[in-house]
């Protein structure tokens, strides 16, 4: 049945389609060779970089500093693009390009942008606009054994991936800003770097019927601020909502598109992976919910949350035109999981006794 809903989307998801219903040796395969590439594209990073530079961009695996993640304009660990020279630039570029699918490294790239026009409303602001002020720290050693990690970050901007032995790839915390959801003067006028998430949940919410929305809504005004925060590890958030089980068939099209676009960040085999464990979790118990106004230009928040994930989406910021966007895990962010299982392996291959 989800698959048979998931053909009637967009082509925009049609090689996410294709990994979702190839063999688990094939996906297996499609992450080994994506590890392989990302592992690569980070040694040619660090090895860009003069002796200075690589220690400021880089960390052990096991640092504190792995966890210290947030989206606010901050002073930050690693090494910034604006300190990289051209050369070192392009190794950097190639690495995100890997890590991100193509519009993925296109909507962090608008995000970064949004600094300029920043820079412009706010000309006496209390924080540096600058689009190359973002960082990117190396956690361990990149390599096909063990465990290490990368970070992206900067203002809006909040990418972590962490690897186990070549075979696992984790993604989150992940997290996109947009400040202003939508440029309302100058020479980006119109230009709204998260339509695609704002609008395909205003479409859902407004399709549900009178029964539907007693279920999905929640009474109150839509919070300042997504309820998970930068919170190094997440629980659930109160069981509110529609569940996809109660949802037409076309609404849950739309359901499904919202979380196929938030994944959709991601290259395509770790999105792929992460539809392919909601779907193993259970996708009829997934559920949606909306806080604040239905119409263009209203405080508004909405979140969906099943067993192992959520989404959280908030635009009540500067008169509701600034959004914040976060997926976490709540056994996986940060590889919690992944680690965890390589442990229990390793104890039971050495005993627990053997140091990590």
């Amino acid at each position: 049945m989800f698959l048979t809903q998931l053909r009637r989307l967009s082509l925009g998801f049609t090689v996410l389609l294709l990994l979702l219903i190839t063999s688990p040796l094939v996906a297996q395969q499609a992450q080994l060779e994506l590890s392989e590439a990302i592992v690569d594209a980070s040694r040619q990073f660090i090895g860009s970089l003069d002796t200075a530079q690589r220690a400021q961009a880089t960390y052990e695996f096991g640092s504190e500093e792995r966890l210290n993640w947030h989206f606010i304009p901050r002073p930050r660990q690693g090494i910034t693009l604006k300190e990289l020279e051209a050369a070192q630039l392009v190794a950097a570029r190639e690495l995100l390009q890997t890590l991100f699918s193509a519009k993925g490294f296109q909507k962090t790239e608008s995000v970064r942008d949004l600094e300029n026009v920043l820079a412009v409303l706010e000309p006496n602001g209390p924080f540096v606009r600058d689009p190359d002020l973002y960082y990117l720290t190396v956690f361990g050693e990149p390599a096909m054994q063990g465990a290490w990690g990368i970070r992206y970050e900067g203002h809006h901007l909040a990418f972590n991936w962490t690897f186990i032995e070549g075979a696992g790839i984790e993604s989150t915390p992940q997290f996109f800003g947009s400040n202003p959801a939508e440029v309302r003067s100058g020479d980006k006028l119109g230009t709204r770097v998260l339509a695609a998430e704002e609008d395909a949940g205003r479409r859902l919410v407004k399709s549900l019927s009178a029964a539907q929305l007693r279920a999905a809504l929640i009474p109150g005004d839509a919070p300042r601020d997504i309820f998970s925060a930068a919170q190094k590890e997440v629980v659930a958030l109160e069981d509110l909502g529609i569940a996809y089980a109660l949802l037409e068939s076309a609404q849950q099209e739309m359901l499904l598109e919202i979380i196929a676009e938030v994944a959709s960040a991601q290259a395509e085999t770790v999105a792929a992976a992460r539809m392919q464990h909601i779907i193993d979790d259970g996708i009829d118990d997934v559920k949606f919910a909306w806080i604040g106004g239905m119409e263009r230009g209203d405080a508004h928040y909405y979140r969906v949350q099943g067993d192992s994930f959520l989404i959280e989406y908030d635009n009540t910021q500067n008169d509701a035109n600034h959004i914040h966007l976060v997926w976490r895990d709540f056994d996986g962010d940060f590889g919690r999981d992944l680690i965890r299982l390589h442990y229990d392996a390793v104890a039971a291959e050495h005993g627990p006794g053997h140091r990590h």
